[in-house]
């Protein structure tokens, strides 16, 4: 862990290779008047929107919808199976029935799936905004009027167990303890887009208005936790985090009808890595943000993936309060999707993946920017948060399925 401590307050960075462009972020975070006791920045961190990738951030009676992100409640689950052995036929034979079964990229579901699947805060005032009119349930009702899941709620209903693109993953593994894994990395669909762009223009049109110290040109503006705005905002965010868990849920069951008869699946690990809660830390109630960050509280069970051609891991926190209970949610990237595009080399990039055997998704030009050489040393990402997190199984990639 490296401290910086020039600014307001201090800077806890558990990597020496940041990138300039999202130190300039981290320095700006480090002067916001509410940010509480330190910055911490993890060792996948990289230049985001506002806020770095791989930051946590805990402030005192505001949040920040940059602080999330705009993919609210992305996160991974895994699952380990009962199969120890996967041979190549058995596992075209899967990876095809998947991509049969869980649209990907721009893809959405062709009908509309069960209702019951959605989460339940807010439903209740849906109803007449979406036409919808669940029978013989009672909902909890948190949700403001003309909410972004109102206005999304039918929609949402054909993106439910839908991958969605970018460096969303679905991958069958093979692990350390001799069995076969699944793993998912999916998000909130639109949901979480359009509330973190709403939310956001509409903090940076209240701080104007309060003439804040924030400058503009930062993009952390920000909600006071007590208003309506902000209260509304934490509503949506977290009906994000659960519609993002239950799509990952229908995935994972609709991946598992995939395999022969007979495979047991043991109950389903989750972990998110795009949002914030209110959490005591050194004495006090703050708001954590974690933007591409993970929870790693002492004995909670996480997933740190590698890029589609290395390691991925389940992982147990240590709980470290440095990092605010904190490890990284992933490689992290080195380079940005267009650089990896124009730099990367298409034929070096898929014979690093045929070497290892393994069914990936690097096909033209168009995929390099989600080549392994894209990504971090994994190896070093984790081994600079070996305070953070201890590693339990060691997943290697055997097919790898891109949006």
């Amino acid at each position: 862990m490296n401290i910086i401590s020039t600014e307001r307050i201090p800077i806890k960075l558990w990597l020496d290779d940041i990138e300039e462009s999202a130190m300039v972020q981290v320095r700006n975070l480090a002067n916001l008047p509410f940010a509480f006791k330190h910055v911490a920045i993890m060792p996948d961190s990289h230049c985001g929107y506002g806020m770095p990738i791989g930051g946590v951030l805990a402030t005192k009676d505001v949040i920040i919808p940059n602080a999330v992100g705009v993919d609210i409640g992305c996160g991974m689950c895994a699952v380990k199976t009962s199969l120890q052995e996967l041979n190549l036929d058995k596992l075209k034979k899967i990876m095809r029935k998947i991509r049969d079964v869980v649209p990907v990229g721009f893809n959405h579901q062709k009908e509309k799936q069960d209702e019951s699947l959605m989460p339940r805060q807010g439903v209740a005032q849906l109803v007449s905004a979406s036409g919808l009119e669940p029978e013989g349930r009672e909902f909890e009702s948190h949700l403001p009027e003309n909410s972004i899941v109102a206005r999304e709620y039918k929609s949402a209903l054909k993106q439910l167990g839908t991958l969605g693109g970018g460096n969303h993953f679905i991958e069958i593994q093979r692990g350390s303890d001799g069995h076969i894994w699944i793993m998912i990395h999916s998000g909130s669909r639109n949901f979480g887009l359009k509330t973190a762009e709403q939310y956001n223009n509409l903090a940076k049109k209240l701080n104007k208005r309060w003439n804040v110290s924030v400058p503009r040109e930062h993009d952390l503006a920000f909600l006071p936790v007590d208003s309506d705005e902000g209260q509304d905002y934490i509503n949506e965010m977290n009906y994000c985090v659960e519609f993002a868990l239950a799509n990952r849920k229908l995935m994972m069951k609709n991946v598992q009808q995939c395999f022969s008869d007979g495979v047991i699946f043991e109950p389903m690990i989750n972990i998110a890595h795009n949002y914030a809660t209110l959490e005591n830390h050194f004495g006090e109630n703050v708001f954590v943000h974690r933007k591409g960050a993970t929870l790693a509280r002492e004995g909670t069970i996480g997933i740190i993936p590698g890029s589609q051609g290395t390691k991925s891991y389940i992982v147990s926190g240590k709980g470290n309060p440095e990092s605010f209970s904190s490890c990284s949610h992933g490689a992290g990237r080195k380079m940005g999707r267009k650089q990896a595009e124009k730099t990367l080399n298409l034929e070096e990039e898929i014979k690093r993946l045929d070497d290892q055997g393994i069914l990936h998704a690097i096909r033209g030009k168009g995929d390099l920017d989600e080549a392994c050489g894209a990504y971090k040393d994994i190896d070093t990402v984790m081994k600079n948060q070996e305070d953070l997190i201890d590693v339990l199984v060691e997943l290697t990639p055997l097919g790898v399925i891109k949006g």
